[in-house]
C-alpha cells in the first residue's frame, strides 16, 4: 500500500468529507511544494494547447483557484477550476458531500458553491500558471433559465483573459433545472454567445443522457465549432443520498459515453468519471479520450495515481 493510502488518507477520512476537502485546499495553498515533486512530462497537444501530460484535475476540487501553485507539483498536466458562476453563492445546505469508501465513491450535492466569477478573476490577475488552466462555467442559481445565456456570457467575459479553455457545465445535477440546458435550443444559445471569441469552448455532458440526447448535443457542438467535449459529469442513477455520484460506480458508464462520443464525432474528448487506476485511464485513452481528468480517484489514491496515469500515456486518443 502506498504512503498516501496508508498514512494520509486515514487522517483525512477521520474528518467530514467537505471539512477534509477545505482543510486540504488550505494546506496546499500554503505549503511550498517542490515544483517537480510528482511531475511527469509526457506531452500532448489538444485543441491548440500544449499539455505537459494528459492528466488533469477535474472541476470541483479547487473551485475558487486557491491552490493553483500546488497542482503541477502533484503531477497534473492541467487543472480546471470552478465551476464558477456569475453571482457568488453559498451552495446547498450541509451536509452535502458523502464518502462511500467500500465502493470508492463520493456523492455530492454542493450546488456550485463559489465566490463568483469576478472574485476568481481578481485571484487570477497576474497569476501565471505552469500548466494549462481551464475554467468551468455554470449558471447562477438565482438566474432563471431564460436568462442563462447572459449569466454564462458575463462570467466568460470577466474571465476570458485568464483561462486557456472554458468548459460549459450544463450537466451538474445539483442546480435546479440546469440539465435542461443540454437541450438543443438552450445549449445553442449559450454556445452562440461564447464560441468565436478566441478561446476553446468545451461542453461537459451528463452520463445519464440517452444516446439520442448525446447525439443532439454533439450536433449543436459541431454547428457552433465547439473545441471539445468533457464526458462525463456525476450521475443521479444511484440509490444513495440525493446528489451526483462519482468514483468507481461510474467507471463503466463514463467509458460507454466516451466510446459513443468518439464513434459519433471527431471532436476531442476529455474523459472523466470513475478513473481509479492506471488501467482505467488507459481504457479511457483507448476509447478515444485525448485527455483525462481525476477527482474521486485522486481523493482515494492521491498524487501517485496522477503520476502513474501520466506515465502510462503513450499517445493514445
Amino acid at each position: 500500500m502506498r504512503v498516501f493510502e496508508r498514512v494520509v488518507r486515514p487522517v483525512l477520512f477521520r474528518r467530514d468529507a467537505e471539512e477534509a476537502h477545505e482543510w486540504t485546499l488550505r494546506q496546499l495553498s500554503r505549503l511550498p511544494l517542490p515544483k517537480r515533486l510528482y511531475a511527469v512530462r509526457n506531452p500532448v497537444r489538444v485543441f491548440g494547447i500544449d499539455f505537459p501530460n494528459p492528466v488533469g484535475l477535474a472541476a470541483g476540487m479547487d473551485k475558487n483557484g486557491i491552490a493553483l501553485r500546488a497542482w503541477p507539483a502533484l503531477g497534473f498536466g492541467f487543472v480546471e477550476v470552478g465551476t464558477v458562476t456569475w453571482h457568488a453563492q453559498a451552495g446547498n445546505e450541509r451536509p452535502r458531500m458523502f464518502r462511500f469508501p467500500e465502493r470508492e465513491a463520493i456523492v455530492n450535492r454542493m450546488g456550485f458553491n463559489n465566490q463568483g466569477a469576478s472574485m476568481l478573476a481578481q485571484r487570477l490577475a497576474g497569476f501565471r500558471s505552469e500548466i494549462p488552466l481551464g475554467i468551468s462555467l455554470g449558471k447562477s442559481k438565482v438566474t432563471p433559465l431564460d436568462r442563462a445565456v447572459e449569466d454564462y456570457r458575463a462570467s466568460f467575459e470577466v474571465l476570458r483573459e485568464h483561462g486557456d479553455y472554458f468548459a460549459v457545465n450544463v450537466s451538474s445535477p445539483n442546480t435546479p433545472g440546469l440539465r435542461s440546458l443540454q437541450d438543443k435550443s438552450f445549449l445553442d444559445g449559450i454556445l452562440a454567445a461564447l464560441t468565436g471569441q478566441g478561446k476553446p469552448i468545451l461542453v461537459k455532458i451528463a452520463p445519464d443522457l440517452t444516446d439520442s440526447a448525446i447525439g443532439d448535443v454533439l450536433a449543436v457542438c459541431a454547428d457552433r465549432g465547439v473545441a471539445g467535449v468533457i464526458a462525463t459529469n456525476t450521475t443521479i442513477a444511484h440509490d444513495g443520498p440525493t446528489g451526483g455520484l462519482s468514483g468507481a460506480p461510474l467507471t463503466k458508464r463514463a467509458l460507454e459515453v466516451v466510446t459513443f462520443v468518439r464513434k459519433e464525432s471527431d471532436v476531442p474528448i476529455i474523459g472523466v468519471g470513475g478513473i481509479m487506476t492506471p488501467d482505467d485511464a488507459m481504457r479511457m485513452f483507448d476509447a478515444g479520450a485525448s485527455l483525462i481528468q481525476l477527482y474521486t480517484g485522486f481523493v482515494y489514491h492521491g498524487p501517485d495515481l496522477v503520476r502513474r496515469c501520466a506515465r502510462g500515456f503513450a499517445g493514445a486518443g
